[in-house]
């Protein structure tokens, strides 16, 4: 079927073009696509940070209704709404355990643009199209393995909309939080970056009780919007010391931190504003980025831990239907985050986005 997508022919361009889709195999469904998020991830893919095989159709935070399933698809039908999210071979160790964030095959089925049978299901003038994250979901209609789509129950189209990010930014926040940090109640958690994933951590730091929530920026409307969904301290990096800042607050380091802005160097200041025995987790993607690590800060004072997570430590299929009932119960407020764009202003989303005027831009079909 002929379908429209934004397109990436060229490091760093986009343009919304016709492409052919092919039907669903086995295990597959597809999709319709009601809206899509649009993520710094997708940028870095677009930019060549992440070196994906182009042309490539970004977009891995799509919602949509199935309009079709291949065979052996169990638990999902056509008119059912569902979140997509992140691929998974589900048959190496890690699946099999349950564990689909560390699939020995992520790499590859993410960033590859191929299914897991090496195939691709987008092409244009007979020639194959990449698509990201196994969805490619900057596109009208997409073919996703039935793994990656997650039913969810929702009133209306609208409000499935507003849930673009649990696909990804709020999973992978929310539960590097939630799923790996696992802080104690009234402990004190940092969040380095309050963009979508960063905001989705405050917001499941005050999920999980912590009673001092930090969040550091250099946006003050962002910071504003932190203390909105959850914060209760906010620091401007730019304008003061935020380590310094961040031990006066907690009287001498916070428990946990989390790194989400995608900026190298703030890794450091997310370890050194920890006390004795404190864990930063990292899980913005900064593609082959590097920074020295110095060994005093992990072994000596204040002997800190240092871990990275991918997708927030998420199972998909368990997660997500979690965040959608903390949605409904007002406890994850993402709606306070979003703006609506017409599919066909994508890159005025980008714009937005890169210039912290929207802190999670979403495309609507």
């Amino acid at each position: 079927m002929q379908v429209k997508a934004a397109v990436t022919h060229e490091k760093g361009k986009i343009s919304i073009e016709t492409v052919e889709l092919d039907a669903p195999l086995a295990s597959e469904v597809l999709v319709r696509l009601i809206a899509s998020g649009v993520c710094h991830t997708d940028s870095a893919g677009i930019n060549q940070l992440i070196p994906v095989t182009l042309p490539a159709i970004f977009g891995h935070e799509g919602v949509g209704v199935v309009e079709q399933v291949g065979v052996g698809v169990e638990g999902l039908k056509p008119g059912d709404r569902v979140i997509m999210s992140f691929p998974s071979c589900g048959t190496c160790s890690h699946c099999v355990e349950g564990h689909p964030w560390a699939c020995d095959n992520l790499n590859r089925l993410f960033f590859d643009g191929s299914f897991k049978d090496g195939s691709k299901r987008f092409s244009q003038n007979g020639n194959p199209v990449s698509s990201f994250f196994g969805q490619g979901s900057f596109s009208s209609y997409v073919v996703v393995d039935a793994r990656n789509a997650v039913k969810v129950d929702v009133r209306s189209d609208e409000d499935l909309a507003k849930l673009c990010s649990l696909g990804c930014g709020v999973q992978t926040g929310a539960g590097a939080v939630l799923n790996s940090l696992q802080p104690e109640p009234y402990s004190s958690l940092v969040v380095f970056g309050a963009g979508g994933v960063g905001m989705a951590a405050i917001m499941a730091a005050k999920i999980a009780g912590c009673s001092k929530i930090i969040a550091v920026d250099v946006v003050p409307s962002r910071l504003q919007m932190a203390l909105d969904v959850g914060a209760t301290h906010t620091v401007n990096g730019k304008e003061s010391d935020a380590v310094e800042e961040i031990k006066k607050i907690t009287d001498g380091g916070a428990h946990y931190s989390v790194e989400s802005s995608g900026v190298p160097a703030l890794t450091l200041q997310a370890l050194r504003c920890l006390r004795r025995e404190g864990t930063c987790v990292l899980v913005s993607v900064t593609g082959d980025a590097e920074v020295a690590i110095p060994l005093e800060p992990l072994l000596m004072n204040p002997s800190v831990t240092l871990m990275g997570v991918t997708e927030g430590g998420a199972n998909p299929q368990t997660f997500i239907p979690k965040l959608v009932q903390y949605f409904n119960e007002g406890r994850l407020p993402v709606d306070k985050l979003i703006k609506l764009y017409p599919f066909e202003e994508i890159e005025q989303a980008f714009e937005d986005s890169h210039s912290g005027k929207t802190v999670k831009p979403i495309l609507v079909f």
